[in-house]
C-alpha cells in the first residue's frame, strides 16, 4: 500500500498569527475574536467576530495609544474594521469580558518592549498618527461658560441637516417614549408620545408659562406652545439650534406664544415659571457645577410648580460616558447614579414625587436612529464625510449597547416647589399621565 501524503502546513509566521497573541494579553485572556490583518493571515476562532487590520498604520496607532481611544481613532479612520454586525460583535466581546472577568494587566516594561519589537518586525513602527479631525480640541477652564459653549457647539452645531436626516420629523434628540410593541411603530410616534407625557406630568394647561432649560431643536417648546397653548421660554447654547427653532416658531405662527434666547442657563433671569423641563441637558452641566444648576431650577419656579429632568445616569465608573464619547461626541458630559440626581434635587428645596425609568426605550430609539443611518448612509458621508460618519455609526452601536446592558439608564424625575404650607399640588393618582383623552 502506498502511504497517504499530507499536505505540509502552512507556516503561522503571518501578521494576524504574531500579533495574535498580543492582543490577547493586552486585553487581559482569550477573547472570541478573529483577526485578519492586511497580509491577508487570520488568527483566532473560526466562528469568532473578524475584526480586520487594514494596514500597519492601524497597528502603529495602536502601538501609540494602545487604549479605547486608540481603537476608536483606528475605526473612525477605517484602519480597523469589523466584518459583519458591528452591533453583535461588540455585544460579543463585552459578553466574553463580563462572564471571564477580564481586566487588562498592567503592562511591565518588558510586555512593552516586546510589542515594540513585533511592530518594528512588521514594518509599523513610525510618527504617531494624527488624530481624526472629529475629535474635539477644548481649552479653558472645565464648564466655564467659554468652553461649555465650545462643547455644546461641537456636538449639536454640526448641522441642521445632518440631524434632519438623522431624526424624525420631530427633530427629537432624546429618549423616546414607546407606547407600543408592535415592529413597525414609528420614531416619530414615540417622540410624540413622550412629548405627552411630559406636558402631562407638568400639568401644562392654556395661558401657563414653561421655562425649556436645553430646548434642542425645539421639540417640546413647540409641541407644548401647539398642543396646549402655553408660553414657553426656549433656552439653548447652540447657535444653530436657536436658529432652527426661531424658523419652526415663526413658520408656525407660534410668535405669540414662544421667546428662543441664545444664552447660558446660568445667564437665565426672571421667574415665577408654573413648569421648568430640562431634557437630556443635565448631563452637560458638571459634576461640581450641578447643586447650582438645581439651585436655578428651584429659583426658576414658583411656589408649587413642577420641574420635570430628563437624564441619563451611570455609575461612577466613567462618568462622562468612556474616552472616545468624551472625545468625539460630549466632552466634559457628567453622568451619575439616579440617587444622586435625586439627591440634589431634593438639596435644593425641591420634593421629588415620581420616578420613571425609561432604559429599554432608549435602546429602542437609538437602533431607529442608527438604522436610520446605515440606510442613508451614503446621503451622510456626502453631508459630513465618511470619517464623521464611522464616529457616529460607532457611537450609536455602542450607546445602544449600554443601554441594553444597564452599563448607562435614563429616567424622568418629576419634582415640585412646596409652597410654604407644604402643599405640592400634586393630584392623588397620577393615571391621567396614561390615560388617553383624560388629561386635556
Amino acid at each position: 500500500m502506498t502511504a497517504t501524503r499530507t499536505a505540509p502546513r502552512t507556516p503561522r509566521t503571518g501578521a494576524a498569527h504574531r500579533l495574535y497573541p498580543l492582543v490577547e494579553q493586552f486585553l487581559g485572556g482569550r477573547l472570541p475574536l478573529r483577526l485578519r490583518a492586511w497580509d491577508g493571515s487570520a488568527a483566532g476562532p473560526e466562528d469568532a467576530p473578524v475584526v480586520v487590520l487594514r494596514s500597519r498604520r492601524a497597528l502603529r496607532r495602536l502601538v501609540w495609544q494602545p487604549d479605547e481611544l486608540g481603537l476608536a481613532q483606528a475605526y473612525i479612520t477605517g484602519e480597523i474594521d469589523f466584518e459583519g454586525d458591528l452591533a453583535d460583535g461588540l455585544r460579543t466581546i463585552w459578553s466574553a469580558v463580563r462572564e471571564r472577568g477580564l481586566r487588562p494587566p498592567k503592562l511591565t516594561v518588558a510586555d512593552r518592549a516586546r510589542a515594540a519589537r513585533t511592530a518594528l518586525s512588521l514594518g509599523a513602527v513610525g510618527p504617531r498618527p494624527p488624530a481624526p479631525a472629529a475629535q474635539a480640541r477644548l481649552t479653558g477652564s472645565p464648564h466655564s461658560k467659554a468652553r461649555d459653549r465650545a462643547a455644546i457647539s461641537h456636538h449639536y452645531d454640526l448641522s441642521n441637516d445632518f440631524y434632519a436626516l438623522l431624526l424624525d420629523e420631530t427633530m427629537a434628540y432624546s429618549c423616546g417614549y414607546w407606547t407600543s410593541e408592535a415592529p413597525d411603530h414609528a420614531p416619530a410616534d414615540a417622540q410624540r408620545d413622550k412629548l405627552e407625557l411630559i406636558c402631562r406630568k407638568l400639568d401644562l394647561r392654556p395661558g401657563a408659562r414653561l421655562l425649556d432649560i436645553g430646548c434642542g431643536w425645539g421639540s417640546l417648546t413647540l409641541y407644548a406652545a401647539q398642543e396646549f397653548k402655553v408660553k414657553v421660554t426656549a433656552v439653548t447654547l447652540a447657535r444653530e439650534q436657536a436658529e432652527y427653532v426661531r424658523a419652526r416658531v415663526e413658520e408656525r405662527g407660534l410668535e405669540e406664544l414662544v421667546e428662543v434666547r441664545h444664552h447660558d442657563y446660568r445667564d437665565i433671569t426672571g421667574g415665577d415659571y408654573d413648569a421648568v423641563s430640562t431634557i437630556e441637558m443635565g448631563e452637560h452641566v458638571g459634576d461640581a457645577e450641578y447643586p447650582a444648576f438645581t439651585a436655578t431650577l428651584h429659583r426658576m419656579l414658583r411656589p408649587g410648580g413642577r420641574v420635570l429632568v430628563q437624564q441619563m445616569s451611570r455609575g461612577t465608573t466613567a462618568p462622562g460616558g468612556g474616552a472616545f464619547i468624551e472625545s468625539y461626541i460630549a466632552p466634559d458630559m457628567h453622568m451619575r447614579p439616579l440617587g444622586d440626581t435625586v439627591a440634589l434635587l431634593e438639596s435644593a428645596g425641591l420634593e421629588v414625587r415620581a420616578v420613571e425609568a425609561m432604559r429599554e426605550h432608549y435602546t429602542r430609539t437609538i437602533r431607529a436612529w442608527h438604522r436610520t443611518l446605515e440606510d442613508r448612509w451614503d446621503e451622510f458621508v456626502a453631508l459630513v464625510g465618511e470619517q464623521t460618519a464611522r464616529v457616529w455609526r460607532l457611537y450609536m452601536v455602542g450607546s445602544a449597547l449600554a443601554f441594553e446592558e444597564r452599563r448607562m439608564g435614563v429616567d424622568q424625575i418629576l419634582a415640585v416647589r412646596p409652597r410654604e404650607t407644604g402643599a405640592s399640588g400634586m393630584p392623588g393618582t397620577l393615571r391621567d399621565w396614561y390615560t388617553q383623552g383624560s388629561a386635556r
